[in-house]
């Protein structure tokens, strides 16, 4: 049994399909079928039902799966655990919310230092990102400071301060509780914060719009599509440009820590333990 083996029948498992797997590896679609029945024949069992609109796992296979992914992993970390502890090396794959206003200058710092890494960025919202570090899809994340799963440890990265804007027609904080809230998806920490704000005045909004990137809810709020809950740095310069208004919350609500988080039972290898540490000297945390 080969490993390549088990990660085809991974693929197919998780696609469906060997039609999918055969054009993502580049196969051509005889390999990938020899390869499952080799494995069928090495196990001397079917793993797969075949029907017309493809391949769906069979007991025996779905128990298969639980072991090749955990065998799979384990590969993965040797291969790391074997590294050059003097030049990192590999792939690292990281996730991010949208407004971390230091990560290029983190990014920049490793890429330059460590050219051997391949780095790749994901953008997504807390609640997924610590859910895609749990399940081994991402290697780490920046993400808003929360109650996370036990298995998680974080490593501090900068306080914010989260503010309310609104366009410059908007002259009050109260006048600005009846504007649409514009924020991204369901998950992200501001907007938690921003709820939580709303449910203790006793207030309910009138209407809630989502959207994926910050740039396009900043330029929603100069035009006066509605308010937004983001951090001060990132808005600096719309309110000194006279663009936006700007209005405190308590610190309960406004005061929010972007951590970096990763499994804590995954190995540390040095690909990691360079990346953290350049994090820990580009701190921003104030006290």
């Amino acid at each position: 049994m080969e490993f390549k083996d088990l990660e085809i029948f991974q693929m197919v498992a998780e696609k469906g399909t060997i039609t999918e797997v055969a054009k993502e590896l580049s196969y051509v679609q005889s390999n990938i079928t020899s390869r499952i029945q080799k494995l069928e024949a090495e196990l001397n069992t079917p793993l797969f039902n075949r029907h017309r609109r493809g391949m769906t796992l069979t007991p025996e296979g779905k128990k298969l799966l639980t072991y090749s992914k955990k065998i799979l992993l384990l590969t993965d970390e040797m291969k790391k655990a074997v590294q050059n502890k003097n030049e990192p090396s590999g792939k690292l794959e990281i996730g991010t919310v949208e407004t971390v206003i230091h990560l290029p200058k983190i990014l920049s710092t490793y890429t330059k230092k460590y050219k051997n890494v391949d780095l790749s960025l994901y953008t997504g919202v807390t609640e997924d990102l610590e859910k895609q570090v749990l399940h081994h899809k991402l290697d780490g994340a920046f993400v808003s400071e929360s109650d996370f799963h036990p298995d998680l440890v974080s490593h501090d990265v900068l306080q914010e301060e989260l503010v309310l804007i609104s366009d410059i027609r908007t002259s009050s904080l109260e006048e600005s509780k009846e504007e649409t809230i514009l924020c991204f998806s369901e998950g992200c920490g501001y907007r938690a914060r921003f709820k939580a704000w709303y449910r203790d005045q006793n207030l309910t909004p009138r209407k809630v719009m989502e959207f994926g990137t910050l740039e396009t809810i900043l330029r929603s709020v100069v035009v006066g599509l509605g308010v937004a809950f983001v951090p001060r740095s990132a808005v600096t310069h719309l309110e000194q440009s006279g663009l936006i208004r700007c209005y405190t919350l308590p610190d309960q609500y406004s005061k929010i820590k972007t951590v970096f988080i990763r499994r804590a039972d995954s190995y540390l290898t040095s690909t990691m333990e360079k990346f953290i540490e350049t994090i820990e000297t580009n701190n921003q945390i104030t006290v």
